[in-house]
């Protein structure tokens, strides 16, 4: 089950639904944008109902949403929640902290990687060379198809031109897929390049401003 609000999210249930396993269920919440200051009683912000799921993600662009993840984990049924931090605006490492806290308590599994194209079927990065692990078998199924990009190049020996990309993990938002168009038909020496040219054209919706975990964008 996605929660989002707005083009960020959008994209990712995009490429989610496009490129997940057939056997996958994906349905979707738009969450309020207004919040209070103060959130005193979630349940008017909250869904009369919501789908059953396994998974909870978390892909809105608003800090307040965050608050409403374990009466949203409650209400769907959810046994596990992904709530990246691509923007500390969006999920401060206080309330990151809060979050994995709240849902402990009830016996919900958590994963705040950052950015989310750091998560991998074990961990996750929540700083620069920092690494979280987690061991939940929901969120570590979503991991084996979205997450850190893992690609599988196949060279010719004669030419050393990239003849083939396999994805294995692609980036949720389908950064990943879309840099392995490009490299098919480069050569090896010219791969580096083209990945980082690529990367960098993918029109990202992540925060692009200075973190300070990364002294660098994430």
């Amino acid at each position: 089950l996605c929660i989002f609000t707005g083009d960020y999210g959008i994209r990712h249930i995009r490429n989610i639904r496009t490129h997940a396993p057939v056997t996958w269920e994906i349905n979707e919440w738009r969450a309020p944008i207004n919040f209070p200051i103060v959130i005193d009683d979630p349940v008017e912000f909250l869904p009369t109902q919501l789908p059953r799921t396994d998974l909870l993600l978390s892909i809105a662009e608003h800090k307040g949403v965050i608050e409403l993840l374990p009466d949203l984990a409650r209400l769907s049924g959810a046994s596990a929640v992904l709530a990246p931090v691509d923007s500390e605006a969006w999920l401060p490492r206080g309330l990151a902290r809060q979050l994995h806290g709240w849902l402990e308590k009830v016996g919900v599994a958590c994963a705040t990687p950052k950015p989310l194209c750091s998560l991998t079927k074990t961990d996750y990065l929540i700083a620069r060379h920092k690494r979280k692990a987690y061991s939940d078998p929901t969120i570590s199924e979503f991991a084996h198809y979205f997450g850190q990009p893992h690609l599988n190049l196949a060279i010719n020996p004669q030419t050393y031109q990239i003849s083939d990309v396999s994805i294995e993990r692609d980036a949720v938002c389908g950064c990943a897929r879309y840099v392995a168009e490009k490299l098919i038909g480069a050569s090896v020496d010219e791969a580096e390049y083209i990945t980082g040219m690529a990367h960098h054209q993918f029109p990202c919706l992540a925060r692009m401003g200075i973190d300070s975990d990364y002294t660098a964008t994430p």
